[in-house]
């Protein structure tokens, strides 16, 4: 009787495990992915490599040392950036869905759908946003191709500009007309090409701006500043701020690394194509510093406190300069071009993050995915556009509507969504699991004594200490 019922449970465990197979199979075969390693890592690189490392990164690299500062992100993003890029990675490709399937492979309760859902909630929210910014891009590039240098310098042009709710508008939605019509394309006829595209050019761009920018007259103390280490510049914001802006330039906690490694096929490499996405954003972020702050030297006579965070930096600060120059027209062409190009890549990524949740936990058509994901957009993104405008008199908790999205998604969810996945990783699924996957197909990991020890005590340290010093900033308990 024994021997029959074993007889019996080796039956019932071989067809169990024949049927997982042939759904992983199916899964493999009705899922979109990249054509190869160099369509993951520059689409995954177009998506670290944003605004945020444009106009954030040379601000808070003069702001906190300059080259000490450089130092510490380098640092980070090789130990702490690389230990989540792999996590999220992984996990993505281990269970070949997005944020939310991902999550629900390994458990039905409320941590695990939260954990899911708030990764995938996360891009829906700040696209629309993003996509207005990216709109100012294209308004600003307009105007440089007609030749209006001056103008765009004049003081008041940019807050006429953004209170002007018709204008913006009309730019906010054919900046996400364009990204909508990439992404219906699909994986590797709309983001993979126009990654493979748009990533060498930007590349190319930023080197010839950067070329352009240490070679003015007075630049060089900016390039001293900006590379060499000064240890007498150092402070504990120095770290907390290089933590802060590497955690947001590598995509980290968007839900975009787990959907793109879904896509990922099983015998590209997890930690060679993480090493080349470490690459291009940090490649990226030391041209932008040399793009901007060099520059910034030269015109103000090595005034740093010239730098300002953010749009006013993108919008103020560097027309001004491109209007000094005697051919500030095609520089500044180019540089918004460039821009525009980051903005474009980073905005697909968090589309094609969105688009993913719903084809995978709704079972929509792409089509259907795409459509609601623009009326979402164009929602959101109204609120946003119009909120210096003819809704300026509408705030929550004190903020505009896009200060406010940009605070909630930033400094609230994405601090929340990677200390989940680290959870996840190392109570749930295991180390030793993750390591399979990265070790697929005989692929090389061999940085893991790195990714163990960090993911498991200062990956979750980070993370805690990016979420108490974002809150703690906007509320002014904080200095930063």
């Amino acid at each position: 009787m024994i021997l029959w019922y074993n007889k019996k449970l080796r039956r019932l465990n071989a067809v169990l495990l024949c049927g997982q197979k042939e759904e992983i199979m199916n899964t493999e075969k009705q899922r979109s992915s990249f054509s190869g390693k160099i369509g993951f890592v520059l689409s995954a690189a177009g998506s670290a490599v944003g605004l945020g490392n444009i106009w954030r990164f040379p601000y808070l690299a003069a702001k906190y040392g300059g080259g000490i500062f450089l130092l510490v992100y380098l640092i980070l993003v090789l130990t702490f950036g690389y230990a989540m890029i792999i996590a999220e990675t992984a996990l993505g490709r281990m269970t070949r869905k997005s944020p939310v399937g991902a999550y629900a492979k390994f458990g039905r309760g409320w941590q695990f759908s939260g954990g899911g859902w708030i990764n995938a909630v996360i891009p829906i929210l700040i696209c629309p946003y993003y996509s207005v910014i990216g709109g100012w891009v294209c308004k600003y590039l307009a105007g440089y191709l007609s030749g209006g240098v001056q103008e765009l310098a004049q003081d008041g042009y940019f807050t006429d500009f953004i209170t002007n709710g018709a204008d913006v508008e009309f730019w906010f939605i054919l900046f996400s007309l364009a990204s909508l019509v990439i992404i219906y394309m699909g994986v590797q006829n709309g983001i993979e090409r126009v990654s493979r595209f748009m990533m060498p050019v930007l590349v190319l761009l930023a080197v010839i701006i950067a070329v352009y920018s240490v070679t003015r007259p007075g630049a060089l103390e900016g390039v001293k500043y900006f590379l060499i280490p000064n240890m007498a510049n150092f402070s504990w914001m120095t770290v907390v701020s290089a933590m802060g802006q590497m955690f947001y330039s590598l995509s980290i906690a968007m839900g975009i690394l787990v959907t793109f490694g879904s896509y990922m096929k099983k015998d590209v490499s997890i930690e060679q194509a993480t090493a080349h996405v470490e690459i291009f954003d940090t490649g990226i972020a030391v041209l932008a510093g040399l793009m901007i702050i060099p520059a910034v030297f030269a015109f103000s006579g090595g005034d740093p406190t010239m730098l300002k965070a953010g749009p006013s930096l993108m919008f103020i600060t560097m027309p001004k300069i491109f209007a000094s120059m005697g051919v500030g027209t095609p520089v500044g062409i180019i540089f918004f071009v460039l821009v525009l190009f980051a903005a474009l890549t980073s905005a697909l990524s968090l589309l094609e993050s969105g688009v993913s949740t719903f084809e995978d936990e709704l079972h929509w058509s792409r089509k259907k995915a795409t459509l609601f994901m623009g009326f979402l957009m164009f929602g959101l993104g109204t609120l946003s556009a119009l909120g210096y405008g003819p809704l300026s008199a509408v705030t929550v908790i004190g903020m505009q509507f896009l200060d406010f999205f940009d605070f909630l998604t930033n400094s609230v969810m994405m601090p929340i969504a990677a200390m989940a996945t680290c959870l996840l990783i190392v109570r749930v699924i295991g180390i030793d699991r993750i390591a399979e996957e990265v070790r697929e197909n005989g692929a090389p990991f061999k940085r893991k004594p790195v990714f163990d020890f960090m993911i498991k005590y200062l990956c979750p340290f980070f993370v805690a200490i990016i979420l108490f010093s974002s809150v703690g900033s906007v509320f002014g308990l904080i200095s930063m």
